[in-house]
């Protein structure tokens, strides 16, 4: 049996479940932000800064970035690995891929945590 290292499931199931499971968790913070924004009225930035000094929502947040990581990771694996065949090529564009969401999630963090 080979294994890929690049992929971040252990197979196509795993894959797909992760796939399906943050999607489910990007949706449901939509609808936490969307709700927010209805009930919220006129925002100021002591309303913004007050819903994300919530640790609620501040878990939430991180666990919405972690789903963008994964969803995004897993996506972009398949697509490159379907559509771009030279070897070097989608290897470089994966390691730019992985570096951009890693830093997306360590400055959401960083984001998040500091207000």
């Amino acid at each position: 049996m080979v294994s890929n290292a690049s992929a971040l499931g252990r197979n196509g199931v795993h894959d797909y479940l992760l796939v399906r499971a943050s999607a489910i968790v990007l949706a449901l913070y939509i609808v936490y932000l969307v709700g927010f924004f209805a009930i919220s009225g006129e925002l100021t930035w002591e309303i913004w800064t007050g819903f994300f000094s919530s640790a609620f929502t501040k878990v939430f947040t991180l666990l919405a970035l972690f789903s963008v990581l994964i969803h995004a990771w897993i996506g972009m694996w398949q697509v490159l690995t379907d559509y771009i065949k030279p070897l070097a090529i989608r290897l470089v564009l994966q390691l730019a891929i992985v570096v951009a969401l890693l830093v997306y999630v360590i400055y959401g963090f960083v984001v998040v945590w500091g207000v």
